[in-house]
């Protein structure tokens, strides 16, 4: 099969300086303000995007480290497939965050909820649709019993470089 290529369409910007201490989730960063700075050629692609309360930002997880297929992620003590996880070291690092959009000003998005390392490279941004987006699950695998440490987990940077 063909490499497929991505160029950042913009940078994210966030007050996490570095992956150890950023929060892994957007829950995790309630609050945390952020900016996304697309780049000028694509700002004509925000037009209407101000209409929506929430955002997809999906980026290329720059600072992450080589993919292991099987790794113990932030929230368990035992090791998972890569592919049962969110964590960054994958074979493709990229992420993908549903953040607050506080407003839109020119090329620029003010962001809140925001669970990004700063100057993170954006791939793409679409919006989020609770009728398109949300799903009633009956499992979440190995974090049923692990979701309530969210709200205090934090990177520790294992899967940094």
């Amino acid at each position: 099969m063909e490499e497929i290529c991505y160029r950042p369409i913009g940078i994210i910007h966030s007050p996490f300086k570095a992956p150890k201490g950023t929060p892994i989730q957007p829950p995790g960063g309630e609050g945390v303000e952020g900016k996304v700075e697309v780049f000028l050629q694509f700002a004509e692609g925000l037009k209407d995007l101000e209409g929506f309360s929430h955002i997809f930002l999906i980026y290329h997880f720059h600072l992450s480290k080589e993919p292991s297929l099987t790794v113990k992620p932030f929230m368990d003590d035992e090791t998972h497939g890569i592919f049962a996880i969110r964590g960054p070291s994958r074979p493709n690092p990229i992420g993908l965050s549903v953040v607050r959009l506080a407003r839109v000003q020119d090329n620029v998005l003010h962001i809140r909820d925001v669970d990004i390392v700063d100057q993170t490279p954006l791939l793409d941004i679409k919006p989020y649709v609770p009728e398109f987006d949300t799903r009633e699950v009956d499992k979440i695998g190995w974090l049923e019993k692990n979701l309530h440490r969210l709200p205090s987990s934090k990177d520790d940077g294992r899967f940094s470089k």
